[in-house]
Formats: structure tokens, sequence, C-alpha cells
């Protein structure tokens, strides 16, 4: 006679996750051995036992592979601006030389040291909107990558990642890091949920 149905299943279910739970908390203990001793203590015992619990069911996992997917898009799309616009300016010097040459060739040789003044002083505009332009695209991927990071601490603290949270300062941005690379070393070992190879 039954008088808890259901009982015996979620004991071996509770069972199962305290085991797995105690394989994954084992895997971060060793893997934050390899870590550099400043952030080894910084790591205690109860972030990495919160951080193996929010790995048990393989969301995390499954989360950290999509932010690195779209990480890895980000950064080839803003690597490919950027190559456009040194393109763009190449094109653009070369453009300007062209002009230059044809310019002198077709001047008399009285009137060439005032060309040349005046061609130097495009030249050096031309080679200072270039560095304002190429200014202008670094800030630009600097902060499109910032947001990006941002939305990654984001995403990883509402999913309830142990350690993360929008942060800044480089100190925690590290330490994210490392908890981000843990993840990766037990998702690379087959860690995720349902498989027992550590």
């Amino acid at each position: 006679m039954e008088r808890y149905p259901g009982s015996l299943d979620e004991a071996v279910d509770g069972a199962r996750q305290q085991e797995r739970h105690y394989q994954l908390l084992s895997a971060l203990q060793s893997l934050v051995k390899e870590l550099p001793s400043s952030f080894q203590q910084r790591l205690s015992y109860t972030t990495l036992s919160d951080l193996a619990l929010a790995l048990l069911d393989g969301t995390v996992f499954e989360i950290v592979q999509g932010l690195l997917e779209i990480q890895h898009l980000t950064e080839k799309s803003l690597y490919n601006q950027r190559l456009r616009l040194q393109n763009e300016h190449r094109v653009l010097r070369q453009a300007l030389r062209q002009k230059h040459q044809e310019a002198q060739q077709a001047c008399r040789p009285h009137n060439l040291p005032v060309l040349q003044a005046a061609q130097q002083r495009e030249l050096e505009a031309v080679e200072h909107r270039i560095r304002e332009e190429q200014r202008a695209m670094d800030q630009k991927i600097v902060l499109e990558l910032d947001r990006k990071v941002a939305d990654q601490q984001s995403t990883l603290e509402k999913a309830g990642v142990a350690g993360f949270y929008v942060t800044t300062n480089p100190q925690e941005l590290t330490l994210q890091m490392n908890l981000l690379e843990l993840i990766r070393k037990l998702q690379q070992r087959g860690c995720q949920a349902g498989k027992t190879a550590l």
C-alpha cells in the first residue's frame, strides 16, 4: 500500500541530483586548482557549490554555448566593419596620390611649389579625417563589446549562475571570465546534464 505516490521516485531523483551536484562540485574544485592563487581564494566553497547547483540541469551549458556563438558572430562582424573602413581608407589614399601625380604632371614648373603646398595641406586633412574615422570606429567597437559583456553578465545572472552580475570592475570581470572558463572546461569534459563522465 503506497501512502505517498511517487515519493520513492522523488527520493531516487533527489539522490541522483545530490550525486550529480557532488560530481560537479568535485570537478569544479579540481579545476579551480589550475587558476592563479589570487582567484582560488575568491572562489569559496559556497560559490562553487552554488555554481554546481546552477549547472545541474545542463541549461547553463547551453546558455554559455549560445553566448559564445553570439560573441563570435559579433566579433567577426565588428572585425569585418573595421577591415572595410581600412580598405576604404586605402582606396582614398591611392586616389589622392593618383590625383596629386596627375596634377603635378600637368602643372607648369613655376607653379609646382604652390601646388605641392596645397596638396600637402589636402593630404594632411585627409589623414586627419582617416585618423578620426578610425578612432570613431574603434570607440564603436569597444562600446559594442562592452554592451555584449553586459548582456552576457545579465543573462547569466538571470539564469542564476553564481558570481555573475553586471559590472565593469576589472577584477570582477576577470573572476567572471575564470568562472566561464571553468564552465567551458566542464562542458568539454562532458559534464552536461545526464552525463557522468568527469
